[in-house]
């Protein structure tokens, strides 16, 4: 089942496999990821081979615990598929991003699907598998033991499945750096990287401004005269708008009527009380 895995994409190539080989049969291989069966495991390039302890079973006259060899073989992608791949994921931000910074995006299969491509496994023809266990039966426990070993390094590492598909994590990040949403991207992320300066002091030291005036009569009543007049503001054509910035309820008014209302009020009998006076 898709739970052993941790990681969301460990999890979708377990249900991938699932899908081809059926949840039941590739069961049959958990006991073995988890019960120290594997006494070898190495993933080169697009191959995985591994050295699994089988069980002794003295009907069938095995006696001693027998070590098969099971091998899984990725079919690589073409080098002229990964660089239309490439070309589109570059053309994106969303997932040019997150790949530069070692992040495989949730929707990354959506690009190569526009391709008509996977990279998860889709079909038995997207891998080869082989156990030198006499059981025929395909996957046997100890391949599908196997097959949850590389969902658990997913976990860990989910670039892998780009490499088991004929792309290392250098190649791609690579090329994606050479197109030119990748080379902004680089550059952003070379800056942040940089390694901070060492500073004496992280206070801002005080500078003092000396300002030196002609003469104290200058100082206190400066070099230029006043207007003699003052231009009258235009009026906003709103009455009382400083009042009514405040809204019915600021912040200082802890009463429940509405405070332009009590203003209202106020002003009013202001004028009604002043209105003989010029």
């Amino acid at each position: 089942m898709a739970e052993f895995s941790r990681s969301w994409w460990g999890e979708k190539f377990i249900e991938a496999l699932e899908k081809i080989t059926g949840a039941g049969r590739l069961s049959r291989g958990r006991s073995y990821a988890r019960g120290n069966k594997v006494k070898s495991f190495e993933i080169k390039d697009s191959t995985v081979t591994a050295k699994v302890r089988g069980s002794v079973n003295p009907y069938f006259g095995v006696y001693k615990e027998p070590l098969y060899t099971t091998q899984i073989e990725f079919e690589p992608i073409s080098k002229a598929k990964w660089a239309a791949v490439v070309a589109l994921i570059a053309s994106k931000a969303s997932l040019i991003s997150r790949l530069l910074l070692n992040e495989i995006p949730e929707n990354i299969e959506d690009s190569f699907a526009t391709l008509g491509l996977r990279l998860l496994p889709h079909s038995k023809d997207d891998f080869h598998t082989d156990c030198s266990c006499p059981d025929w039966s395909n996957p046997c426990k100890h391949i599908a033991g196997v097959h949850y070993l590389i969902a658990a390094e997913l976990d860990n590492d989910p670039f892998l499945l780009f490499e088991l598909r004929g792309l290392s994590r250098e190649d791609l990040k690579a090329e994606l750096a050479k197109s030119p949403l990748g080379q902004a991207l680089s550059a952003e992320l070379t800056l942040q990287q940089q390694p901070p300066e060492s500073v004496k002091t992280y206070y801002t030291r005080p500078v003092t401004h000396r300002e030196k005036a002609d003469s104290l009569r200058d100082f206190w009543q400066g070099t230029k005269r006043l207007p003699q007049t003052i231009e009258a503001s235009e009026s906003s054509g709103v009455s009382a708008i400083l009042i009514k910035k405040q809204g019915d309820f600021p912040p200082f008014w802890n009463r429940d009527s509405s405070f332009i209302e009590v203003m209202e009020e106020f002003y009013e009998r202001v004028k009604t009380k002043n209105k003989d006076l010029s």
